[in-house]
């Protein structure tokens, strides 16, 4: 009897061509999943698509002089046209800016927003005063308060795995203008992880121990051993899909 199937990979940033290292570790191996699955006769939808809302494309616009929108159209070809040319057999391959993305994106949050599944808080958040912005996740950089990693992301660590908020850095610096950022107040909309801390400690933990791969398995549990914290998943930024609620003018999805 067969069996129906949703497979996904993950989605490429518009923010410059795909490489070999894309291919084979990531869509190379989705590819050969859904094409085994599609000979067993099994009903397979395999879909993917442009991540055009991320801090990389911004960052590649600012560096350009250009709108967000030139960079995501321009890449968004450029990827779409490389993974038909290699043969990978999408089903259907979208995009983030595309209407029907902003539309169930707001969905999901609007349904969460009303079931009170966010914590809303107004905090200090690193601000560069000479660009007028704030300095969400890759828009700063600094040293890692765990590892020492003086090339530490906003938002997690690349050398030692840790996630970690932008103001935790120590002595963060902005991409954009290389100053020193100053604090602002703003508010956001928070996912309160700590919440459900137990329930993926043993469905990861326990259930599902055997089912990962050992440094996927390793790198969740290290997450979990440090103790969940909110993630914010709102940010102040002006492209992306708005927060579609009326006191959150100005800031996106995260």
């Amino acid at each position: 009897m067969s069996k129906r199937y949703t497979l996904t990979a993950a989605l490429p940033y518009t923010n410059g061509p795909i490489h070999i290292g894309h291919l084979a570790g990531v869509y190379i191996p989705a590819d050969i999943y859904a094409r085994f699955k599609r000979l067993k006769g099994d009903d397979v939808v395999f879909i993917c698509g442009s991540d055009e809302h991320g801090v990389p494309i911004t960052l590649k616009a600012k560096k350009e002089g250009v709108s967000p929108k030139i960079i995501v159209d321009r890449y968004h070809k450029i990827i779409k046209d490389s993974f038909k040319e290699f043969g990978i057999s999408f089903d259907n391959y979208s995009r983030t800016s595309s209407e029907i993305h902003h539309e169930t994106a707001s969905s999901f949050f609007k349904s969460l927003s009303d079931k009170g599944e966010f914590v809303v808080e107004t905090s200090d958040q690193l601000y560069d005063s000479e660009e007028n912005q704030f300095l969400a996740d890759r828009f700063v950089v600094g040293t890692c308060p765990k590892c020492g990693n003086n090339e530490s992301y906003g938002d997690q660590c690349e050398a030692c795995g840790i996630s970690h908020n932008a103001t935790d850095l120590i002595s963060p610096r902005s991409v954009v203008s290389g100053n020193k950022p100053v604090l602002k107040s703003t508010k956001h909309w928070y996912l309160p992880l700590e919440r459900h801390q137990q329930f993926l400690s043993n469905w990861i933990g326990n259930e599902h121990k055997h089912d990962w791969k050992s440094n996927v398995y390793g790198q969740c549990m290290s997450w979990i051993n440090d103790g969940l914290r909110s993630r914010a998943v709102t940010r102040d930024l002006d492209w992306g899909v708005p927060v579609p609620l009326n006191e959150a003018k100005g800031k996106v999805l995260y």
